[in-house]
């Protein structure tokens, strides 16, 4: 008997039936070989279906030449074998799998050689996130367009796949048809609500015809697309009534947000500082209004959030895309009452989307191994077991203790503190950024499974090594905060980003936060500093605020500093201070930015490498192995990355 009764129950959707209400969502993985599906994509999907889930939908598929050429491509034959691969091994698990169809349309498309292609839409309109202008469609485009999005269900089918999910979310091409800020159109596809829905219909018709009635055909929409252009919800919650009861669908999965509008791209993959299962109310609003099942996601990260949106009839399925992503065994965890050892989702977006939106294949800073499953994916005993201390208790050090003694060795974390976790202690502690503190819950829960042993409050010197001769030695030792000489030090009150935000330093009323970094940690002390009640100047050293933050945590959290009233400065090198004055320069012209009437100057200028060991150790007969912030300061993904090859190569 499972805890999450309603979860694990199955469900008729159409002609098919799934075993349970876990669907992983259509999302990008940029797992494609020329825009097609290979051998990672293949693993990555079989992985998630071996974990439990019920229904896997792949990401979406360009149908027509002015859909764009980056994506993954169903507007061609060549596409079947490896849609064929993929179906044949998540169906070899119990799980069904659909396939997904997108267009962009006035967004914008890339093309093979960088250029900028021409993106079609309804009407001719600017698009405030890509910055492009659309080419209305023609009549003869839009006919063309509806036999391709047929032709590619066709084609979906052939492969194997269960059934067929219609993108009309996200302001994507359909949506876009039912949006009058966007369809301006005066011809029988614009005007009336009924004369915009007339696109969507057609898509549906032309699907269903080419799948016939023994496949699922679905439809994915956003009930309210969270921007100052967006669809009426009235209206797009009308479109659910008329399209979920016609017949054409078997089902609606409820989405928000848009690509196309900085605000509502936000809602796409919602970072950790927006509400867990959000928009099960919006999808509970649906459901009223249709007979098919209705389907939702939106930070639904844990197996209880979902049971209580099931048992509660909000929703039918629950998409848990990046819970899945970060422990591709959820599924099965949450179903055999393991729900402690369920490697819950942070909400980073760090490399998931983040690693979407440079065209790098998906992964997650939480378990490096998902997109790497073809090398990482089956952890190999090791040949013979070994005695491996591990050095640094923060990500880096207690991945790799974790992977190290699960493939056998007899491994020792040692931590010089009486805290594990490093760096991510004080990330948690940042405003909206509790979440983050989840990794050192599930790494914890890791190294425990695998019987690591932790010593903490010990500082390893190498007299403690050679007493404990270990075979090999993992050094995971991180950073300190890089304090730099600074002009006028001597007059003026400076701390570093730590210290004010441990508490251990006074900040005055009005504080420079110059960040060099432009990561979390400026943003975070800017809010924080903000929401004390301080004036704060946030003086970035580049080009943007948060620019190296994946751009839905970062929009958001701009947000917030422009409501809390934080002065943002780009282009900003500190240069000095004095008593009352923080002096700066523009990184490019040269020219000086001078912030008067200052308390306090906050510095965030990077890390310094803890890495004294490294040298004591290069006489030492062992393995040294290290990882994370002690090789070079950087981001938590690479530490946990760099760990889990070091539990791998000891």
């Amino acid at each position: 008997m499972t805890a999450f009764p309603h979860l694990f129950s199955p469900i008729k959707v159409g002609p098919a039936t799934f075993k349970n209400r876990v669907f992983s969502t259509g999302h990008m993985t940029c797992l494609l070989d020329d825009c097609l599906p290979d051998d990672r994509f293949v693993a990555y999907h079989e992985t998630r279906a071996r974990g439990g889930a019920g229904l896997i939908i792949t990401e979406a598929a360009a149908v027509h030449w002015t859909s764009g050429h980056r994506n993954l491509n169903a507007g061609a034959d060549a596409c079947i074998p490896g849609y064929q691969r993929t179906a044949d091994a998540v169906h070899a698990h119990g799980c069904a799998i659909f396939g997904q169809l997108g267009h962009g349309g006035v967004y914008g498309v890339g093309t093979t050689d960088g250029s900028l292609g021409v993106p079609y839409g309804p009407s001719e309109y600017a698009a405030e996130r890509s910055h492009m202008v659309s080419r209305a469609l023609s009549s003869a485009e839009i006919a063309d367009l509806v036999k391709a999005y047929g032709a590619a269900a066709a084609r979906m089918k052939r492969a194997g796949l269960d059934g067929i999910e219609i993108l009309s979310s996200h302001s994507l091409l359909p949506a876009q048809f039912l949006n009058p800020h966007i369809n301006r159109r005066t011809d029988a596809y614009g005007g009336s609500l009924e004369n915009r829905m007339r696109f969507l219909r057609e898509v549906i018709a032309s699907v269903r015809d080419a799948v016939g009635g023994d496949r699922v055909v679905g439809m994915r929409i956003s009930g309210d697309e969270m921007h100052t252009e967006g669809g009426d919800p009235d209206e797009l919650m009308e479109v659910c009534r008329i399209i979920g009861n016609e017949g054409g669908v078997d089902y609606v999965n409820v989405i928000a947000g848009s690509m196309i509008a900085l605000k509502g791209s936000i809602h796409v993959v919602p970072p950790m500082n927006i509400e867990h299962g959000y928009l099960a109310p919006m999808a509970h609003s649906v459901k009223k209004l249709v007979d098919v099942p209705v389907f939702v996601a939106g930070r639904i990260n844990q197996p209880q959030e979902a049971e209580k949106i099931i048992a509660g009839g909000q929703a039918d399925m629950c998409g848990m895309t990046r819970a899945q992503i970060c422990d591709p065994d959820m599924a099965n965890k949450a179903k055999e009452g393991r729900t402690d050892d369920i490697r819950a989702c942070i909400a980073c977006n760090q490399a998931c989307i983040g690693h979407m939106q440079v065209g790098l294949g998906i992964s997650c800073i939480q378990r490096p191994e998902t997109g790497r499953e073809i090398d990482y994916g089956e952890r190999q005993p090791a040949a013979e077991p070994r005695k491996v201390m591990v050095i640094g208790g923060g990500p880096a050090g207690m991945k790799a203790a974790a992977v190290a003694a699960e493939r056998g060795h007899d491994v020792t974390l040692y931590e010089a503190t009486g805290q594990l976790g490093g760096q991510a202690q004080l990330a948690q502690m940042l405003p909206g950024r509790a979440e983050f503190g989840g990794i050192i819950t599930n790494l914890t829960r890791e190294m425990e499974l695998a019987g690591v042993t932790v010593v903490k409050n010990t500082s390893v010197d190498m007299a403690l090594i050679g007493q404990e001769a270990p075979d090999a030695v993992v050094l995971a030792t991180g950073a300190m905060p890089r304090r730099p000489e600074i002009e006028g030090a001597d007059e003026a009150h400076i701390v570093d980003a730590w210290a004010a935000l441990k508490g251990e330093a006074n900040v005055g009323s009005r504080v420079v936060v110059a960040d060099w970094r432009c990561d979390w940690i400026g943003h975070g002390m800017a809010e924080k500093l903000a929401r004390d009640g301080c004036t704060v100047t946030l003086a970035v050293d580049g080009y943007m605020p948060g620019q190296r933050i994946q751009m839905y945590v970062r929009d958001r959290w701009v947000g917030e500093l422009h409501k809390l009233g934080v002065e943002i400065v780009p282009y900003a090198r500190l240069f000095g201070a004095d008593a009352d004055s923080v002096y700066l320069q523009h990184a490019t012209s040269g020219e000086p930015i001078i912030v008067d009437e200052v308390d306090t100057l906050v510095t965030s200028l990077g890390h310094t490498s803890v890495d004294a060991l490294a040298e004591a150790l290069e006489e030492w007969p062992g393995d040294l192995f290290m990882a994370g912030d002690c090789l070079s300061p950087r981001t938590c993904e690479e530490a946990v990355l760099e760990g889990l090859k070091a539990g791998v190569a000891v």
